[in-house]
């Protein structure tokens, strides 16, 4: 993920993901009321509910949630797509993933793997000659797997993006592209954050050159890549890379940004996430989403041997202080709990976040979007921890 300048870094950073930025209009934050929730389900879909409401009432505009227990799926959702409407939140709409774009990279680096195209043990400058150089940078001892497990100690360049860090800085960097090597760029100003393979530190800067390797090795550009590797797979019919189009399909919940705690909420529903790409560039739906993280636990995707190389964790150091005992394996989060626990990846651009899990057999899946982030550290926290209590309750 990435963090906006100003945010609390612990929170924004654990739960992986990427930010961005982009809008519309200053609005003044909304009371948000419940809607009617979907689908037959029992139990999943009473907790889903609560936890959509609960959400709405912790201050977030908008939730849809989906929950799966083999092919049965349960639906809820809570709150308003337009706060200047009152439209109810849609049932099963469109929005940005964020860093849960990493985890289909990952699956795709571990395919070629399978086809002997590269090594997880293949330096970044087997591929990319001089591209990780400069301050420190050495491309020649920065493995692919430590790119995937954000071992790398590359810097992250999401941290020196203007458009992220307050609402004039978004409303001047919305239609932005920005390309690879920019981006890239932007993080070889900086020293490592700590030799290679020596700790952790999440980076969306690993994962931008995972899409130049991902390139480079199938001559295709990272759209088509994912679109004939992942998505059609599993049938994914509403999941692509949006590339420059700032626009989201209908129908979606727009998307709500607060830049400064208890400040104003920024419809940043309008967003050119070239910048984020490879790390964090897919647009999905819920069903959608669900579909993947149960195809890729049952082996659809991948493998034995490269499913269980995904699955090798590392502790997510920087995270432990809010989310203890998290994991990270290859583009992949591993979360204890009460039952044992599960596989997730969270994403996060301005105005939406995701929270996911699934179980290790794929069977039970979960996947909360919601249509607001909020700035205060105790107010973004009470909302991720309850998102992530839900996922808990309804995957034990």
């Amino acid at each position: 993920m990435s963090l906006t300048k100003g945010e609390n870094m612990r929170i924004h950073l654990a739960r992986a993901v990427v930010s961005a930025g982009l809008a519309a209009v200053l609005v003044a934050v909304p009371v948000t009321g419940a809607a009617a929730g979907a689908a037959p389900g029992g139990g999943d879909r009473r907790l889903l509910q609560e936890a959509a409401d609960d959400l709405t009432g912790l201050g977030v505009t908008g939730v849809q949630g989906i929950a799966a227990d083999g092919r049965r799926t349960s639906a809820a959702r809570s709150g308003v797509a337009d706060i200047r409407t009152g439209a109810p939140v849609p049932a099963d709409g469109y929005f940005r993933m964020g860093s849960n774009t990493k985890t289909f990279a990952a699956v795709v680096v571990l395919q070629l793997v399978a086809e002997r195209r590269l090594s997880l043990e293949d330096t970044v400058d087997r591929w990319l000659p001089g591209v990780v150089a400069g301050n420190g940078n050495d491309g020649r001892r920065v493995t692919v797997r430590q790119l995937l497990q954000h071992t790398s100690g590359i810097y992250n360049y999401t941290n020196d993006m203007p458009g992220l860090a307050s609402p004039e800085g978004y409303l001047e960097h919305r239609f932005e592209h920005l390309d690879p090597e920019e981006l890239v760029a932007i993080a070889m100003k900086h020293g490592p954050v700590f030799a290679p393979g020596t700790s952790w530190d999440y980076s969306n800067t690993n994962y931008i050159l995972i899409g130049m390797i991902i390139e480079k090795i199938t001559g295709k550009g990272w759209a088509a890549v994912v679109r004939d590797r992942v998505i059609r797979p599993l049938g994914l019919t509403h999941t692509y890379s949006p590339g420059d189009v700032p626009t989201l399909p209908r129908p979606h919940a727009r998307g709500y940004q607060q830049f400064t705690p208890g400040g104003p909420l920024l419809d940043t529903t309008l967003l050119n996430l070239s910048w984020g790409w490879v790390a964090g560039d897919l647009v999905t739906t819920p069903s959608d989403l669900v579909r993947f993280w149960q195809g890729l636990q049952s082996g659809r995707l991948l493998a034995p041997a490269q499913l269980a190389e995904m699955h090798r964790t590392v502790l997510a150091v920087t995270f432990q202080d809010v989310f203890p005992g998290t994991r990270y394996g290859l583009g992949i989060m591993w979360t204890p709990t009460s039952c044992g626990g599960y596989w997730s990846h969270g994403g996060d651009v301005p105005g939406t976040s995701t929270v996911n899990g699934v179980t290790s057999d794929g069977r039970h899946a979960v996947v909360l979007a919601i249509s607001t982030r909020l700035a205060g550290d105790e107010e973004a926290l009470a909302i991720y921890h309850r998102a992530d209590e839900a996922v808990a309750e309804i995957i034990c």
